[in-house]
């Protein structure tokens, strides 16, 4: 007889774990998904290219609904689908619109939630996130009928909905609280050439800023952005994406240990050995995770044990950035800024916009960043992963692969 699984989250973690599990042992359980969002699992990493025109929202449908039916997986999906408790005790979950199912094993894959920034006007009219479809519909509705928005937030994600939103014929005005952008994948000329690029492309910026507060007109809706510097943008389209923090509250309340996450083991298993979980709502030995990659990898591990052939260990790796920008090509991995425990190598081509760091540590490859000519990208990375001593390729390694060979 089959066993019952749970999934509570229809995103890439939660249904990246169920088709390996398919793959695995297809028959080994009835298979029950609940998720928040009224639609099948889509590429949330593709929001971006949705958003600046390059695919439309099927293109980035990874599992439509026919596939729930042909996989014989019972999909609960809309708002009132959401669930809003886990009964550990009868091992059963309940959605907000009271469906209940039981289950044998539970998989938990709530992923994150947009970080709110708590100053006055947070909860204006036209204030979202940039986390889902809903997001990027409002967004593409306020283009064609406002000029001008405001993005918090100079990561990834913010650079990539200013970059959406502009190629909308939108104004846009970024703000970040560091003096580079991508400060946390990019060190200071990388990030200075970068901002260099996107304001070439319309893109206005307020570096080293902060936010004070967000005033509305009569009707509740955004109109200006205060800074602390005293001064204001002019906004009808505010976006906050200065991060994300794990959705852990359903498994905090039915008591499943969490610190900043839900804590797991290597094999993804939380405290309760009935209930896994996998993607941005865990965390693993200390870390918490926001890239696609890691998440994958904590799929093919769930999958490996939820099938019972149980060999494999989640191993964090260093994960590899990239930013969704046609036209801008930047990589970094590992330890890019170094200490005075390290070396560093440079290339810079001021001329073709190109830029190189190396961070070497005893004569390893402990970090990279890469802008303009990203060609050596994976190989640096492998170099990191398999921890090769680069004593021999030292001089060379900086210009790329072709020389080292």
């Amino acid at each position: 007889m089959k066993q019952r699984l749970v999934v509570i989250g229809n995103g890439m973690a939660g249904m990246r774990t169920i088709e390996e599990l398919l793959t695995a042992a297809p028959e080994k359980y009835e298979i029950t998904v609940f998720g928040a969002e009224p639609y099948g699992n889509y590429n949330r990493i593709m929001l971006s290219s949705v958003l600046c025109g390059e695919k439309a929202i099927e293109d980035i449908v990874i599992n439509d609904r026919q596939w729930y039916l042909d996989n014989g997986i019972t999909l609960h999906a809309g708002e009132d689908k959401a669930v809003v408790r886990i009964d550990r005790k009868n091992r059963k979950v309940c959605a907000q619109d009271g469906t209940v199912a039981e289950y044998e094993r539970l998989l938990i894959a709530t992923g994150s939630k947009a970080v709110i920034p708590s100053i006055p006007g947070n909860d204006l009219d036209g204030v979202i996130s940039f986390r889902d479809i809903l997001d990027v519909k409002k967004m593409l509705a306020y283009s064609q009928s406002h000029q001008n928005a405001v993005v918090l937030g100079g990561g990834l994600l913010g650079l990539e909905a200013a970059n959406g939103l502009a190629l909308r014929g939108m104004n846009v005005t970024v703000i970040h609280s560091n003096n580079v952008l991508l400060n946390r994948q990019l060190d200071s000329p990388a990030g200075k050439m970068l901002q260099a690029a996107l304001e070439q492309r319309g893109l206005t910026f307020k570096m080293a800023a902060k936010l004070k507060q967000l005033l509305s007109d009569e009707n509740n809706h955004i109109t200006t952005v205060c800074l602390d510097d005293g001064s204001q943008l002019e906004c009808d389209l505010f976006i906050m994406a200065i991060g994300v923090r794990p959705n852990m509250a359903l498994a905090q309340a039915a008591g499943i240990y969490c610190e900043r996450g839900i804590v797991v083991n290597d094999t993804l298993q939380t405290y309760d050995p009935s209930i896994y979980a996998v993607g941005e709502c865990i965390q693993h030995r200390g870390d918490t995770f926001g890239l696609v990659a890691p998440l994958f990898e904590q799929a093919k591990v769930c999958a490996n044990h939820l099938s019972a052939h149980g060999a494999a260990e989640y191993i964090t790796l260093p994960t590899a950035t990239k930013l969704k920008v046609t036209g801008i090509n930047l990589f970094s991995v590992g330890d890019f800024q170094g200490d005075r425990t390290t070396e560093s190598l440079h290339f810079t081509d001021p001329a073709c916009g190109i830029y190189k760091k190396l961070v070497i540590k005893a004569n390893k490859l402990i970090g990279a960043v890469l802008y303009g000519d990203t060609t050596d990208g994976n190989w640096y990375q492998e170099l990191m992963e398999k921890e090769e001593n680069i004593a021999d390729i030292r001089n060379v390694m900086i210009f790329g692969k072709v020389y080292a060979e």
